[in-house]
């Protein structure tokens, strides 16, 4: 038999040639799927939104929209003040200042009364209605006696407030127009993250029609304007008269309304706030309903816990809030709410910062059911309180502090406070009525923890660990009920001005 070497060799070549083809056929795949790969890697950054080229189709078309407001009043000015809208200690004030006092040389009015001048004031707006509704901030407009917005075509119309809100700094306005004017939509705040392009429109400095670019630095920002403390933060420039101008995203749609800045010179740093439109619109649609804001009202005080507050009571956190104090006839005090119960949670909200109750219950809508969960002895309970409306006026009264001077026989001292039981005499003089019980703080250690914490003269201690004290002997059982298991600080109930207010004191070594 013959075998004929060229078909194995055949064979074999063709082999070759294959698994070199299928080489090159894996290599190429390779490169393939290697370019593909760098190209979306290369590509995926660009899918993120990029800054817009320009902003000037969007200025274009919301430039209409926003107004500026001048205001008008007449405010009372010391003698040697001028002009009332320059700084103290201005080059300018200090002119018209040495101005005024040669023109009144000869004048025998007293150098001391003060006088009225007519007292200037610029700010923002947007238009909400093509009606001629208008927002701007409540100080743009707080104490005017007139009121003129001024149109981007040159149009000056005389405005009426329809409702403020103080403790939102919003308002209100209306002019009539002879047509319907050009009106802006609410957008989500909500929605809005953090690094999102924004763009403000307002009038700084009264140069009317300016825009500004940025992105939002930060959310849910308290700057202690206010209760709902909820702020936009925006490095987006902001400076004078930006008040009440409106903060865009880049659909277009309004998402804060800038109010705010932070500057130690009074010029923009970076650092500006803004209303959320979420919380802003609310407001503005009760004030536009009802011409004012209608709140939720449990009728409670409240206090942030402390990590002393949570060492005292025993806590593992310091989430929630304490109840301090609660109204009488109140929905709290009609549910059956008590002074020292830690708010949790709020119709399924949980409240983690003291903050976010008094915000999440002036949200809530007057008459609502609502749950509440409360901790109260160690234990959660449940209470079902139909809210009541937020009152429009506070009615504080300031307590003078009288001077006490006691004989020392009478007196003991705790914790760096000198503490006498609640007598007549002790009533009287520090206007106490009868329904108060306690023991009187007449003097304290500067020095001491108890001051340190904000403790007074004058303050009454009604409870000691949530045990009710009337003499100073009680005082001291619950003293040393509290080292005995081993407490590093003390909580104090204290009546003080009408209501009630929790220290956290820390107990002495000895």
């Amino acid at each position: 038999m013959n075998f004929s070497p060229a078909k194995p060799t055949s064979i074999v070549a063709a082999a070759k040639r294959d698994g070199n083809q299928a080489r090159k056929a894996w290599l190429a795949l390779l490169v393939t799927l290697f370019v593909a790969a760098t190209t979306v890697l290369a590509v995926r950054p660009a899918e993120a939104a990029p800054a817009p080229e320009s902003f000037a189709d969007l200025a274009e078309k919301l430039l209409p929209s926003v107004v500026n407001v001048s205001t008008k009043s007449q405010v009372e000015v010391p003698r040697g003040r001028a002009f009332p809208g320059l700084p103290p200690g201005s080059p300018l004030d200090e002119f018209f200042r040495r101005f005024e006092r040669r023109g009144q040389q000869n004048d025998d009015d007293n150098e001391e009364e003060p006088r009225r001048r007519e007292a200037q004031s610029l700010g923002s707006g947007f238009i909400i209605g093509a009606e001629g509704l208008i927002v701007t901030n409540n100080h743009v407009v707080e104490g005017a006696d007139e009121i003129l917005v001024r149109l981007t075509d040159g149009r000056e119309l005389e405005a009426t407030i329809i409702g403020r809100d103080e403790a939102t700094d919003l308002a209100l306005l209306r002019v009539e127009a002879d047509e319907p004017l050009p009106a802006v939509e609410w957008g989500s705040s909500d929605e809005a993250r953090v690094g999102d392009w924004v763009v403000a429109i307002g009038n700084p400095f009264g140069l009317g029609g300016s825009v500004t670019a940025g992105i939002i630095s930060a959310r849910s920002r308290d700057i202690n304007a206010g209760p709902y403390d909820d702020f936009i933060q925006t490095d987006a420039s902001i400076n004078r008269g930006n008040s009440g101008g409106p903060m865009f995203n880049l659909e277009g749609k309004v998402i804060g309304i800038n109010t705010a800045i932070f500057s130690p010179t009074g010029g923009n740093v970076g650092i500006g706030f803004a209303i959320p439109s979420e919380q802003a619109q609310r407001v503005i649609d009760q004030i536009r309903e009802f011409g004012k804001a209608r709140r939720g009202w449990l009728g409670v005080q409240i206090q942030l816990i402390t990590d002393d507050v949570a060492e005292a009571r025993g806590l593992e956190d310091t989430n929630g809030a304490i109840v301090s104090s609660v109204n009488p006839n109140s929905p709290a005090d009609k549910a059956g709410l008590q002074p020292g119960d830690i708010i949790r949670e709020f119709n399924g909200e949980k409240i983690e910062e003291f903050r976010e109750l008094p915000r999440v219950v002036a949200n809530s809508p007057v008459g609502e059911q609502v749950k509440v969960l409360v901790l109260r002895d160690g234990k959660t309970r449940t209470f079902r309180i139909t809210l009541g409306e937020f009152p429009t006026e506070d009615e504080e009264e300031e307590i003078a502090e009288a001077p006490v001077e006691e004989e020392m026989e009478q007196t003991r001292e705790l914790l760096g406070m000198d503490l006498r039981p609640l007598t007549d005499e002790m009533r009287e003089r520090f206007d106490l009525g009868e329904d108060v019980e306690g023991v009187v703080v007449v003097n304290l250690d500067r020095n001491s923890d108890a001051a340190r914490k904000g403790m007074q003269p004058s303050d009454v201690i009604a409870k000691v660990n949530q045990a009710s004290v009337t003499t100073v002997d009680e005082v001291v059982t619950q003293l040393d009920a509290a080292r005995e298991a081993g407490r590093k600080s003390v909580l104090l109930w204290v009546y003080r001005g009408e209501t009630y207010f929790y220290f956290a004191v820390r107990l002495a070594d000895s």
